[in-house]
């Protein structure tokens, strides 16, 4: 039944098994503390990539946006002058077919859906339509043209030049800018737009175009918000930083127009990456910290964790309690000290068995064995398993077993732990309690046989005076032959009555001596006591007046016990109401409290009252007032009433000036 001892190195190894999470190292800190410090420094180098790679993201951003802006300029001021040579072929074809209008006249018609520029004031200066017939070397057409021409050698040989190119290339063909008579330049072009009948050239229709209000007729408004569009000319300033060129590729002229940028757009989206950037790195520098901290923290914790388990150890190895862990196959992991002098083995005889243990007794192994697999199943109650181990000097201890789960640090059960403390000692107190408790009962039997006795007595003397006086008064007529067989029958039935009750009386209260259940039953009050009151008004001399109510008030109750306590204490009232020297009263109430769930039934006297001193006690057993009474009456009317869960009160009653006893009954549910 027993196993060899284990070494003694078997107790730090099966020991270990609780310390699942490795402690970390000084080394290890320090190398993770080396990873952290190589990632700053990359991420530190990517930030200062990121911020280089956006501002050159920036620059060509920039110059994508000036070239985009470009081209739409471009675009839209070649879109627009199409449409106006489209207009202007429109009022040539008209122009024809009206030969001898006048073609200065022909500016605006009806009939045309002009462009952009043909419809905004201040763009045409002025039209008008040439025939072939009259193109020679003397200027005709509209008086601006013959304006321009005479203006400047370089306008008239310009025009001139347009003339023949749109007649030989069969195309619209622009000239300008003008010039003043001083040589300065104005932001005046010219367009003809030839036309052919049939093959042949019919003429040119001619056109002035403002160049300034074509540009600012041109280009919207969200355009215009952010940049600022003019004409490049002979006399304008030099360029600016956020400045650029567009070609306006009108064929015949060069042309171009400069475009400052007045309020630059911000790269939002790069500007956010390299916010990110900057974020990240501020979290990395607070983790940082945070890590040196918490490396601090964890040295701190480490030191103050050793001194803790030297505590311990010291703590474990002085208490009188043993401890003992098992996991779940039964093997005992460790035992402290106290629990090696509490069955007489030593650590290493102990660390590694398996059940059954040296310390079990023999004769119990097998019910020392379900308790062990119920305990490592389902642990311990709160009042622990009381059990029996075996001394190795061979002498049987009483100890009291607590089970605990045993958990890793991870919060898995491996086991489970116990304390063991040794109860010999208690049972032995036990034992030798429970020997004076037997005497105690069998004095208190003795006791209890004198109460009952006393009862019994104080009960039956009523019943059985009544029967002695109706039996005696029965004997003296029968002797006498004054009494006739009618006359006797009620006499009987009444002496029979009163043996029955007598009987009862005897039946109740050995029941309630002996603590029994009551005879339960659903009473009400109202009538009970009409009936209980009316049987005390035949009898005595003074007559209790009553106050009940006119409604049942009901309650579960032992009928013959209730009737006990209503004559008890109307009798006591009776007794004691013509003892204050006047006309002696007893009153009976009662009422129903629906709140409190509770019938309040009330007996008062005229008599001299309880004094607060004797409220006290007034209900003790064998406490009495009266001259040669047992003390016994209010004892049983507060037994009676405790048994059906009530309680009674007394005191002075305020109208008649005597006794005033409060029975509270709980109410029928």
């Amino acid at each position: 039944m027993t196993q060899p001892p284990l070494p003694a190195a078997d107790h730090t190894l099966d020991f270990a098994l609780l310390q699942q999470s490795a402690a970390r190292h000084g080394g290890r800190n320090r190398r993770a503390l080396w990873w952290l410090l190589g990632l700053l420094a990359l991420l530190l180098g990517s930030v200062v990539t990121l911020l280089l790679y956006l501002n050159n993201y920036e620059a060509e951003d920039a110059t994508r946006r000036r070239a985009a802006d470009a081209q739409w300029l471009e675009q839209s001021v070649q879109f627009h002058f199409r449409r106006l040579e489209d207009d202007l072929l429109v009022l040539a074809r008209q122009a024809m077919q009206t030969p001898h209008a006048d073609p200065s006249s022909a500016n605006e018609s009806p009939e045309l859906k002009a462009g952009l520029l043909w419809r905004e004031q201040g763009v045409i200066l002025s039209s008008g339509w040439v025939p072939a017939g009259q193109l020679n070397d003397t200027p005709v057409g509209p008086a601006r043209w013959r304006a321009d021409w005479n203006a400047h050698p370089e306008n008239a040989q310009g025009l001139a030049l347009m003339q023949d190119l749109s007649q030989g290339l069969r195309r619209s063909v622009y000239a300008g800018l003008m010039r003043h008579r001083d040589g300065k330049t104005t932001d005046v072009i010219w367009l003809a737009v030839p036309f052919f009948d049939r093959g042949q050239f019919a003429g040119n229709y001619l056109a002035a175009v403002s160049m300034d209000q074509a540009l600012t007729a041109m280009v919207p408004g969200w355009f215009m918000q952010d940049h600022r569009v003019q004409l490049l000319r002979d006399d304008a300033p030099g360029d600016t930083p956020a400045a650029y060129r567009v070609g306006l590729n009108l064929p015949g002229t060069d042309l171009f127009a400069q475009v400052d940028q007045t309020l630059a757009q911000p790269t939002t989206v790069p500007r956010i990456f390299f916010l990110v950037a900057v974020l990240f790195l501020s979290g990395m520098l607070v983790s940082l910290y945070a890590l040196r901290r918490d490396i601090v923290k964890r040295q701190q914790v480490q030191a103050l964790l050793q001194a803790q388990v030297a505590l311990r150890t010291a703590m474990e190895n002085s208490v009188t309690i043993g401890l003992r862990a098992w996991d779940f196959g039964g093997k005992i992991l460790y035992v402290n000290h106290a629990f090696c002098r509490i069955v007489g083995y030593g650590a290493a005889e102990l660390i590694g068995r398996s059940p059954p243990f040296p310390y079990w007794p023999v004769e119990q192994i097998e019910a020392l064995e379900r308790v062990h697999d119920g305990i490592m199943v389902q642990g311990t109650s709160g009042e622990g398993v009381e059990v029996q181990f075996q001394h190795r000097d061979g002498h049987l201890i009483d100890v009291l077993i607590h089970e605990a789960p045993l958990n890793t640090a991870a919060g898995e059960q491996i086991g489970w732990m116990s304390s063991v403390l040794d109860i010999s000692e208690r049972k032995r107190a036990q034992r030798m309690a429970a020997q004076q408790q037997e005497k105690l009962e069998a004095s208190g039997r003795l006791v209890a046989v004198g109460e009952v006795a006393s009862t019994l007595a104080h009960e039956l003397n009523q019943p059985l005076g009544a029967l002695s006086s109706f039996a005696n008064g029965l004997l003296n007529r029968l002797h006498d032959g004054s009494i006739s067989l009618p006359e006797l029958l009620p006499v009987v039935e009444r002496m029979a009555r009163l043996a029955e009750r007598a009987g009862g009386i005897i039946k109740r209260v050995n029941a309630f001596a002996r603590r029994r259940e009551l005879s339960r039953q659903r009473l009400d009050l109202v009538a009970f006591l009409q009936r209980v009151l009316a049987q005390l008004g035949d009898e005595h001399s003074v007559t209790p007046a009553c106050a009940l109510p006119r409604h049942a008030i009901w309650v579960d109750a032992d009928e013959l016990l209730l009737e006990h306590l209503v004559n008890n204490l109307v009798g006591n009232a009776q007794d004691w109401a013509a003892q204050a020297g006047q006309r002696p009263q007893v009153w009976v109430g009662l009422q129903q409290e629906a709140a409190q769930q509770l019938a309040v039934l009330t007996v008062a006297d005229t008599g001299p009252g309880v004094s607060e001193e004797a409220q006290a006690t007034i209900f003790n057993a064998f406490v009495s007032r009266k001259e040669g009474g047992m003390g016994m009456g209010l004892a049983i009317c507060r037994s009676i009433v405790e048994a059906h869960h009530g309680r009674i009160e007394v005191g002075r009653d305020p109208l008649l000036g005597g006794a005033r006893f409060t029975v509270l009954l709980p109410l029928a549910e």
